[in-house]
C-alpha cells in the first residue's frame, strides 16, 4: 500500500497506513418468515428447542447471503414458537 493510502473493504472497514480507522458494518434486514406462510405447509423435523426442550420444529431455508454460500436454515419450535437459524 502506498504511504498515506487508504484501503477500503465493501463491508465498511477502512484501513490507513496499517491501522483500522473505521469499523462500519452494513446492516442487513432479514425477513425471517413471510407471515402469510402457514406452518402446516412447512415440513416438521426433529430439532431441539433451546427454550422449551421440545424436539420438533418446522423447517425452511432462505438464501440470506451471497449466492455462492449455502442457504440459511430456519427452525420454529412446534410448541413454544421459538425461532432460530443455522448457517
Amino acid at each position: 500500500m502506498p504511504s498515506g493510502g487508504k484501503m477500503k473493504c465493501s463491508c465498511g472497514y477502512v484501513q490507513q497506513e496499517g491501522k483500522i480507522i473505521e469499523k462500519r458494518k452494513k446492516e442487513k434486514k432479514i425477513e425471517v418468515m413471510d407471515s402469510s406462510i402457514d406452518n402446516k405447509h412447512l415440513p416438521e423435523i426433529s430439532a431441539d428447542c433451546s427454550q422449551c426442550k421440545n424436539n420438533k420444529a418446522y423447517f425452511w431455508t432462505i438464501q440470506t447471503r451471497s449466492s455462492d454460500e449455502p442457504e440459511t436454515k430456519f427452525f420454529k419450535c412446534t410448541k413454544c414458537k421459538n425461532t432460530w437459524r443455522e448457517y
